[in-house]
């Protein structure tokens, strides 16, 4: 489980396909300390590591995955963002995020709103209904709040740091994001179909 507060602003470093998909990131993680088979969340998928280095880690993707997310977008300098899994005791700051991507969503328009950027997204149609003005998403890993809702299409506001610190600042119109719907969401919506 992860809280959709970003920790580590990495990038992929090697791509290598041959059979699965192996993804060698860079990080400013202290990697001494991921144990093989550790939980990292990277731009919102929930990846295993399966090697690490002074200053990277290595994950292996399969075909599920890759079809399901953006992961099959990304070459060698594409920025990513990390969070490791929380331990008991970890201030949860965002929301529940499992890293389990429900879809992929494209950037639709941005604009400047005093400080902090205003982005609009279109997300595919079968997730629309699960969002909701005032809950909860995760774009990317980062967990955001939902100002409104038109349809398929959503609004959130970036602040600075978030813009900084994350991916999400060098998005551009039609830019393909993995969202991840609130897991309340999901589950009152699953309830309400046995009624």
């Amino acid at each position: 489980m992860f809280t959709g507060i970003i920790t580590d602003l990495g990038r992929v470093r090697s791509v290598v396909a041959n059979g699965d998909t192996r993804f060698e990131f860079s990080t400013a993680f202290e990697t001494s300390g991921i144990n093989i088979g550790a939980s990292i969340c990277c731009s919102g998928a929930c990846l295993t590591v399966i090697e690490t280095g002074a200053d990277w880690f290595a994950v292996s993707v399969s075909e599920e995955t890759l079809s399901k997310t953006t992961l099959r977008d990304w070459k060698t300098g594409t920025n990513v963002n990390f969070e490791r899994a929380l331990k008991v005791g970890d201030e949860l700051g965002g929301h529940i995020v499992s890293g389990h991507v429900d879809g992929v969503g494209a950037l639709v328009s941005q604009r400047n709103e005093g400080e902090s950027t205003r982005m609009t997204f279109r997300a595919p149609q079968e997730l629309a209904s699960f969002i909701a003005p005032k809950g909860s998403i995760t774009i990317d890993g980062v967990s955001l709040t939902v100002n409104e809702v038109d349809g398929d299409e959503f609004g959130v506001n970036i602040i600075p740091h978030t813009r900084d610190a994350t991916t999400l600042g060098n998005l551009q119109p039609g830019s393909r994001v993995n969202l991840e719907i609130d897991m309340l969401a999901r589950y009152v919506a699953r309830l309400l179909e046995k009624d």
